[in-house]
């Protein structure tokens, strides 16, 4: 399956208050949303969700409050989002943080959380559980696809995104649940990353955050509408299992990752 139509569709986006989450938001409803579910720790999705119920009319848009890392408040959200806006359809899981400093804390919220998501929108929409299948989005980075010095625990969260998201992307998952699963891979986006590399970088290595502002310094940075917008692309028009990258301002475009057996050195 590779066409999906937005129009009248229900989503639960979470880290959906703020950055490239509320931009995810925002583009789902200007391309025909009926409604989303806004699930973040961040408060101010009370306030987001207000302005978007005055834009688009009563409904549109919940925020539930939740720790993402919490696997039964996590369970709950999607519970609440489906008895309060009658459905589900679209699951972008997108909570998440570079923050090798606290490399507990990131681990739990890349990869713990980012699979719980993934598993409980398998229980909550697959045909194999008596829903009627959707799109599953998993954010990674353009880190899930290279290495990099100034945050080796956090780019292996993004490899992990990766090969967690192509794998239920495989035609068994698809012939079972009836889930689209496609993985967004975005660029340098959150600017104060860079400003703040000091405090993110794993900590006892010394210049290691300078070198991480360094890095992430010399890549092409974006505004979160552009990942947004390259979002519609994956969920409308994206293959199952498929990787894309959203960098620089331009436009989204899909990666080709190489079977091991054709890249042996010589």
């Amino acid at each position: 399956m590779a066409n999906f139509d937005i129009k009248g569709k229900i989503a639960l986006v979470t880290g959906g208050a703020n950055g490239i989450g509320l931009a995810y938001v925002q583009e789902l409803l200007k391309n025909g949303l009926k409604a989303v579910s806004i699930v973040d720790i961040n408060k101010a999705g009370v306030q987001v969700a207000a302005d978007i119920n005055q834009k688009y009319g009563a409904g549109s848009a919940i925020f539930i409050e939740t720790n993402v890392i919490d696997k039964a408040q996590l369970a709950a959200a999607f519970e609440e989002t489906i008895k309060t806006l009658k459905g589900l359809d679209i699951v972008i899981n997108n909570a998440g943080i570079m923050f090798d400093a606290d490399y507990i804390k990131e681990i739990d919220l890349n990869v713990t959380a980012l699979t719980e998501g993934s598993l409980l929108a398998i229980k909550y929409i697959g045909k194999n559980n008596g829903g009627k299948g959707g799109v599953v989005a998993n954010i990674a980075s353009i880190l899930g696809l290279q290495k990099l010095s100034g945050c080796p625990i956090y780019v292996g969260t993004k490899h992990y995104v990766v090969g967690l998201t192509r794998s239920f992307g495989t035609p068994f998952f698809w012939e079972q649940t009836g889930i689209k699963f496609v993985t967004m891979c975005p660029g340098v986006t959150d600017t104060p990353l860079i400003s703040e590399a000091g405090r993110f970088a794993l900590q006892g290595y010394p210049k290691l955050g300078e070198l991480l502002a360094t890095e992430l310094g010399s890549l092409p940075a974006q505004e979160p509408s552009n990942v947004a917008q390259g979002m519609i692309t994956l969920i409308t028009k994206g293959e199952n299992g498929s990787v894309w990258v959203s960098e620089g301002g331009e436009p989204v475009y899909e990666v080709a990752i190489p079977d091991r057996t054709t890249i042996r050195r010589t």
